[in-house]
């Protein structure tokens, strides 16, 4: 964004590579690890009651309480964790962004996929009592190219990347490639099944050497995905990929041309064999042209545009 001329202030904790104009503080290395440890950010409690959570917070509030300006954007991506914040600065737009959680507090939001948005506006109520709202925004999910390796010639093994539990169809895709016979490697946090090549939580080079070399990547999750960033990760890789057929995978998975997607076992063991016949460049160019960093962000460009219309005519601006 700050290559398109926005001003970005980060308010994180103290590790940042990202471009910013300002890098703000809210919590230490050292404080975080008092309260999570080395544990994955989402098995933390994000109960804002938590010394931990008033902490962040309030260095927040007040990072921003120095710097804001009458028409500057409040991003946040933490949801109900951060709606303190934004309930500080009752006269700024609060925008949540990459959206692919339950309950929503902004009244500007956007969501990583379609399937996503329809699902948090219908939540437990009935659809068809549900309008939408044209300032809300679905902006896919971004990625650097340069992370992922392209080849296109692919060994002979499938990949699941992700944690060893039901939901994520670990066992659709561990009974699918024993069915076959088909080599099987298993990546990410849990117990994996009996069939398949475990080689435990892998970092980012051996992620991207993985999918490289995979004849397909299996996401076969049975929850309606909110976006399921390890889709076009694979795709970046010129490897297709093997999914159900819902969720955000509906968009991010074209059938028949980056993947397959699919409901019954047949299909499934069907799918290992029919993604061979797909064309790993068709499939990063689809990624490059969807999903790379410089796309979404003229996408966020056209949307922070949209709305500072706010200040204006709104939706009747011309």
């Amino acid at each position: 964004m700050t290559n398109l001329g926005h001003e970005v202030y980060l308010y994180a904790g103290e590790f940042n590579e990202a471009p910013v104009t300002g890098h703000i503080v809210c919590i230490t290395e050292q404080e975080r690890k008092q309260a999570v440890g080395d544990k994955h950010y989402t098995t933390a409690s994000f109960n804002t009651n938590l010394p931990h959570w008033k902490l962040f917070i309030a260095n927040a509030i007040a990072g921003i309480q120095a710097r804001v300006q009458p028409q500057d954007f409040l991003c946040f991506i933490g949801g109900a964790a951060h709606k303190p914040i934004a309930d500080a600065f009752p006269n700024q737009v609060s925008v949540e962004f990459g959206i692919g959680y339950g309950a929503t507090f902004a009244k500007y939001r956007v969501w990583e996929s379609y399937n996503w948005m329809h699902a948090n506006y219908a939540g437990y109520t009935n659809p068809t009592t549900i309008d939408g709202k044209f300032f809300d925004e679905v902006i896919p999910g971004y990625f650097e190219p340069e992370q992922f390796i392209y080849k296109e010639d692919k060994e002979d093994y499938y990949l699941y990347i992700g944690r060893m539990i039901d939901r994520k169809g670990i066992h659709i895709a561990s009974q699918v490639c024993e069915e076959m016979g088909k080599k099987l490697i298993l990546a990410g946090p849990g117990e994996p099944p009996k069939y398949g090549e475990y080689v435990g939580v892998v970092g980012p080079e051996r992620r991207a050497q993985l999918m490289a070399g995979a004849t397909a990547l299996l996401a076969p999750t049975l929850y309606l995905e909110p976006f399921g960033n390890i889709v076009p990760e694979a795709h970046f890789s010129g490897t297709p990929t093997i999914t159900t057929d819902w969720g955000a995978f509906v968009e991010t998975n074209i059938h028949g041309v980056t993947g397959y997607r699919c409901r019954m076992f047949d299909e499934f063991c069907q799918a290992l064999e029919d993604v061979k016949t797909l064309d790993p460049k068709v499939i990063r160019q689809t990624a490059m042209e969807r999903y790379s960093l410089d796309v979404i962000a003229q996408k966020y460009d056209k949307y922070f545009r949209r709305l500072q219309t706010l200040w204006n005519k709104g939706w009747y601006e011309r």
